[in-house]
């Protein structure tokens, strides 16, 4: 079974941010990053599903020379190659073109799995799965809790979460493409044995060709919301025209009924 793995760099989550000077963005040149939470845990199942039922994981990531250190944390945990889709900004691309560049950079492996995290912990569109399923033209499943390793074969059987507390066991046909939600498990160190066999793992370079059809999203401006408080007092201690006044508010000045 061959699985592909989803992986973004994404700044720390205990970092201080800053909006850069052009306000399309933040300001990365000083802060330090990690692999995107919820496509650790991606990779987490994939390797537990190839512990159960063999094959090979292969990580793959979209972004700058930077981004190259989750592709090694990712082969140190246990993953078998890894895929580098080499662009500079990632931050001017819409989730179709950066699930494009994917679909054109993995078409030809003939993935039986491919995962992702849910969303990420930047941007949270949480859309690039979901388009790059229909690119390759197969099924995919969202909002994944669990999946169920015994069920491999033909098709994979998957716990998915739904509104309000429910959840929906579905088996899928193979090839699929499954999002993750964070926390389903618990995610590996890498191993100084990982570690040094990393370094003879191969990972291969690809350049995309980035396409920009009319109307494509983009980000106009990025800021810090504003703090601000204030405090009112309504009905002067009535509780009933206090209550005529906040309805009256919030019909008027805030437009929420």
């Amino acid at each position: 079974m061959k699985i592909i793995v989803l992986m973004k760099q994404v700044a720390n989550k205990d970092a201080v941010l800053r909006v850069g000077a052009d306000q399309k963005w933040i300001d990365e040149s000083n802060i330090s990053q990690q692999t995107n939470e919820s496509d650790g845990y991606a990779l987490e199942e994939a390797l537990r599903l190839k512990e159960a039922k063999g094959g090979e994981v292969i990580a793959c990531t979209l972004g700058s020379q930077s981004a190259k250190s989750v592709l090694k944390d990712a082969l140190a945990r246990g993953a078998d190659r890894g895929i580098h889709i080499l662009h500079d900004r990632v931050n001017t691309l819409s989730p179709f073109q950066i699930a494009k560049a994917i679909a054109d950079a993995i078409k030809d492996e003939k993935a039986d799995l491919v995962f992702g995290g849910l969303q990420s912990d930047d941007a949270s569109y949480g859309q690039t799965g979901v388009i790059l399923a229909e690119l390759l033209g197969i099924p995919h499943a969202t909002i994944v809790i669990e999946v169920d390793r015994e069920s491999a074969g033909d098709g994979i059987r998957v716990k998915r979460e739904l509104e309000s507390g429910w959840y929906q066991w579905f088996k899928y046909q193979l090839p699929s493409l499954l999002t993750i939600q964070s926390g389903i498990s618990q995610i590996r160190y890498a191993s100084l044995k990982g570690i040094m066999a990393a370094k003879q793992k191969p990972i291969a370079e690809v350049t995309p060709v980035i396409e920009s059809p009319s109307g494509m999203q983009k980000i106009e401006k990025v800021y810090l919301p504003l703090k601000l408080k204030q405090t009112q007092i309504l009905g002067d201690g009535d509780a009933k025209r206090g209550a005529a006044e906040l309805v009256e508010k919030l019909k008027t000045e805030v437009r929420v009924i």
